[in-house]
């Protein structure tokens, strides 16, 4: 016979199960919203704007982050009193679920761009002016024979607004040198270039092979504006081994020092991507490099970025498989 107890209790467990199964449904349906608000806090600093950002109430938002606190068992953002900070359990999820939010949101996007071959997409780069002149011609002519239909944005930019668009999204990645890398991004260095000096051919200094760092001291430098990393580390080395130099002219664009260095207005050191072979018939050229430190150029994205698939592809043009899944969670190189 069979027990009643255990008959009448049969389908209240059924039915828990099946309450069970359908809170578990849900809880992954809504795993993606849920994710989708803490992502948009953690980026925006408060609830009312990642709510605004959202289309959802502040309250709406503020259940959702709840919510995700409450299943994971942490707490993920900090309350202050104007904007929220990330704790530390916060700051790891971010950096796990950021990608994955991103590219499920550019998910459509994403599959018709490589159903049609990349036709009709858009690409924004940030680059300085030498990045620009000297670096990428190449990269772009190819990038443009092989994607005729994609609208390159080439912005050219000095190194804090480059950073900048990067941080607020206005770009996909950005190409150029750095010496340190905040945390909230990460630098691929790809080419490495000497730092030269150059002066006239009929200059003092031309006639030997080997030149001291002392021997600079009575000559005037052409040097970029102080603001710029170049100007900045010519005087910390100057500096760091106490040898007097003084600057004779402060002005932008590698051309410009070059055209006035071949006028003989002065002497400058520069970075070895200026320098080209017609360069080198008109000016002496000697390498530095056993006093100051190579500059390296690479691409720098905001860790969590999705590229694109026109970004992708630029991307692999200069380096194949650069900044794929794993390079999201590595801390930035650096220079230094």
């Amino acid at each position: 016979m069979s027990d009643p107890k255990r008959s009448e209790s049969a389908p209240a467990a059924a039915s828990e199960r099946r309450a069970a199964g359908s809170s578990r449904f849900y809880y992954k349906g809504s795993r993606v919203k849920q994710l989708r608000a803490f992502c948009t806090i953690a980026k925006l600093g408060t609830l009312s704007r990642a709510a605004e950002a959202l289309f959802l109430s502040q309250p709406a938002v503020s259940l959702q982050l709840a919510a995700l606190e409450q299943e994971l068992g942490v707490v993920l953002i900090e309350r202050r009193r104007r904007r929220v900070a990330l704790s530390r359990e916060g700051q790891l999820l971010y950096e796990l679920a950021q990608p994955l939010i991103e590219g499920f949101d550019a998910l459509d996007g994403e599959f018709r761009s490589r159903l049609q071959g990349l036709a009709g997409g858009e690409l924004n780069i940030a680059a300085g002016a030498s990045t620009i002149q000297y670096l990428l011609p190449s990269m772009v002519a190819r990038y443009r024979t092989a994607h005729p239909d994609v609208r390159l944005h080439l912005h050219n930019v000095t190194g804090r607004d480059g950073l900048a668009l990067l941080r607020s999204d206005q770009v996909d990645f950005a190409v150029g040198s750095m010496l340190e890398v905040p945390v909230d991004l990460s630098y691929e260095p790809i080419y490495h270039f000497d730092p030269l000096l150059i002066m006239p051919p009929d200059h003092p200094l031309a006639s030997r092979s080997d030149v001291r760092l002392e021997d600079l001291s009575p000559y005037g430098l052409i040097l970029p504006p102080k603001r710029l990393t170049t100007y900045r580390l010519v005087d910390l080395i100057f500096q760091q081994r106490k040898v007097p130099f003084h600057v004779a002219i402060e002005v932008g664009g590698w051309e410009v020092i070059k055209q006035y260095v071949a006028m003989g207005l002065g002497i400058s050191i520069v970075t070895g991507i200026c320098v080209t072979d017609a360069d080198r018939g008109r000016l002496a050229v000697r390498n530095l490099r056993q006093y100051f430190p190579q500059r390296s150029y690479g691409v720098v994205i905001r860790k969590g970025r999705y590229l694109s698939a026109e970004a992708r592809a630029f991307v692999d043009l200069i380096r194949p498989g650069l900044f794929m899944r794993r390079d999201y969670f590595e801390s930035g190189h650096s220079e230094r």
